[in-house]
């Protein structure tokens, strides 16, 4: 099944579904439970937190209706249980037959695809339902609804297919307790430190590039934009927070404008394994730092990161990347013993 093979058409999202604005829930206020309440995050799937039932909220139908932040961040998520929408959130129920969780998560990641055109400074919570989206369609015009829940269920197949080579490869690797650690200048590491530029708000263009700034959620990214000029574009790299939520580190695999509160800390030998294991060694460094002290320049580069250490007493690169392949290795364990149960309830 392949998407180039099929014919388009947009649809409004007013035709698909019927919108639901989220009422005013005071996380400080509510009662724990099992309950989620969607938020506009796009961390923890928008959760931000669980209660028990609240009479006069909509409680939503998880198999029939998909949250949508509409401000701030603008993501469409599917859920697994039922739930709550607080303000800056819709909830998008299938006026469609038969919905379901394949149905969903298709359309979601068309209606992601349109948050391009919204930011802080341009919500979309006005004329949500007039927004246009692309769906395939079937010999009548029509939204092929068969094609999309049979076109995910395929990508889930080859997706857990995946996963088992991927875990039937995996090596046990000793405990991080068991390895020598020492302490390494960032200098000693990294060949390539760069600071980004500064970028100010009303000179961003509209694009689809990722701006990485100081914000410590969502990969450090603060926005998208298209400049190509005066900017500094960077690539499997670092990015060290040196201002705002300081010490914050993430690792970029794709091209972006770096801000100037950001440092890119390269190693063109590394790869995403070994970036993930220093990128969290080195997010301790928010323990040190603070919004009255700053990551200078001079300051990054005589900082030290403790790492474990090979029989030549130098950083244990290929012990790096075992680990975190393991660590992933053991998640995709419990996501599979998990398929499989959900398979025989």
């Amino acid at each position: 099944m392949e998407l180039a093979n099929k014919e388009w058409k947009p649809f409004v999202l007013d035709d698909l579904f019927k919108i639901f604005t989220g009422g005013d829930l005071i996380i400080s206020r509510i009662q724990k439970g099992e309950i989620p309440i969607i938020s506009h995050s796009k961390e923890n799937n928008g959760i931000a937190d669980w209660t028990i039932p609240i009479d006069k909220q909509i409680l939503f139908n998880a198999n029939n209706t998909i949250s949508l932040a509409d401000r701030g961040n603008f993501y469409a998520f599917t859920q697994q249980l039922n739930f709550y929408i607080g303000t800056r959130v819709k909830a998008l129920k299938a006026k469609f037959l038969n919905p379901n969780k394949f149905l969903l998560q298709f359309i979601c990641t068309q209606i992601n695809k349109q948050s391009v055109k919204f930011s802080y400074g341009n919500n979309a919570t006005g004329g949500i339902g007039k927004l246009k989206i692309l769906l395939p369609v079937n010999s009548k015009g029509e939204p092929d609804y068969a094609f999309m829940e049979n076109y995910m269920k395929q990508k889930e197949v080859e997706l857990l297919k995946q996963y088992e080579k991927q875990v039937s490869e995996f090596e046990s690797v000793v405990p991080l307790s068991e390895k020598e650690w020492k302490e390494f200048k960032t200098t000693d590491i990294f060949n390539d430190i760069q600071r980004g530029k500064r970028l100010k708000k009303e000179d961003h263009k509209s694009g689809v590039m990722p701006y990485v700034s100081s914000t410590g959620i969502n990969n450090g990214v603060d926005g998208f934009v298209g400049n190509k000029e005066n900017v500094r574009i960077f690539s499997n790299c670092l990015t060290l927070a040196n201002s705002g939520s300081v010490g914050a580190t993430f690792y970029q695999p794709f091209s972006f404008v770096a801000s100037d509160h950001v440092t890119k800390l390269e190693n063109s030998n590394f790869n995403t394994p070994i970036y993930l294991f220093i990128a969290n060694m080195m997010s301790r460094f928010s323990e040190k730092y603070s919004f009255n002290r700053e990551i200078n320049d001079t300051r990054i580069k005589k900082e030290k990161i403790s790492l474990p250490t090979n029989s030549k007493n130098e950083p244990d690169y290929a012990y790096m990347e075992n680990y975190m392949k393991a660590l992933e290795s053991e998640k995709i364990t419990q996501y599979l013993e998990y398929k499989k149960q959900k398979t025989h309830d």
